[in-house]
């Protein structure tokens, strides 16, 4: 699994001109699922995410995890995280799990990263998006599960 996380200061998602998720201080957090990936993986980035150190303290330290701050995420799902474009012009998707399997360890994901205390918002699965934010930094770092 990789995501792209990125700490804003507002963040929201729009689904056919309604929108269905909106947050002020925290992470807008893009999640792609590869072919492989299970369980383990949604875990680990869920853990990760949750306690990585983003946000700054009084003196300017980048001391704080979104659950310190008590701030929001907001999870979109994004396969084309596993665009190839080193051949051609136009991306691969191969490495991209099926939607079927990919929308279940997505739920997964949301699921574990709610359990780790974080307040969760989220896109919709397979839906066109519009997906607004302001990079707060920007800080944006990109995170991938433990290779197979």
């Amino acid at each position: 699994m990789k995501a792209v996380i990125q700490r804003v200061s507002q963040a929201s998602v729009k689904v056919k001109g309604q929108t269905i998720a909106a947050i002020d201080n925290g992470l807008l957090v893009l999640v792609g699922i590869g072919k492989g990936d299970s369980e383990k993986d949604a875990e680990f980035l869920a853990k990760k995410i949750s306690g990585l150190r983003m946000f700054e303290d009084k003196k300017g330290h980048i001391h704080y995890s979104v659950r310190e701050v008590d701030g929001e995420v907001i999870v979109v799902s994004q396969f084309t995280l596993y665009g190839d474009c080193r051949k051609g012009r136009r991306p691969s998707f191969t490495g991209a799990e099926s939607p079927e399997k990919a929308k279940i360890l997505y739920q997964t994901f949301v699921q574990k990263l709610a359990l780790e205390g974080v307040p969760v918002q989220e896109g919709v699965f397979q839906e066109m998006m519009e997906v607004a934010l302001i990079n707060d930094g920007p800080f944006t770092l990109l995170v991938e599960s433990p290779s197979k």
